[in-house]
């Protein structure tokens, strides 16, 4: 599997869209920026959220289940990929957006 199989950016693709979602949830809810989640117990939320979401993309991988197994014509591998790479940039655009304005995005 390695650095260079499909696991590590898949996991990091799931991560950051749900990131990147629950990071605008709570700033358009509470008005809260990202740093400010994270320094307010969102790390802690980060670090088990990152367990259990790379605990449970490994499992079909080391069943030899792979990527398109279960595949339908609305959610591809292949747009998996993307839509995690978009939500890649979105976190560290957000992060340096809010870090530029000073605050909340929202």
């Amino acid at each position: 599997m390695g650095f260079a199989g499909p696991a590590p950016e898949r996991i990091n693709g799931r991560l950051a869209m749900v990131g990147f979602v629950t990071a605008m949830a709570v700033e358009i809810s509470k008005g809260q920026d990202i740093f400010t989640q994270i320094s307010n117990g969102g790390f802690q939320w980060f670090l088990w959220t990152s367990i259990l979401l790379s605990i449970a993309s490994l499992i079909p991988f080391l069943k030899g289940i792979g990527p398109g197994a279960a595949e339908d014509k609305a959610m591809t591998p292949d747009a998996e990929l993307w839509n995690g790479r978009f939500a890649m940039l979105g976190l560290v655009a957000l992060a340096i957006t809010e870090y530029i304005k000073g605050g909340s995005l929202v």
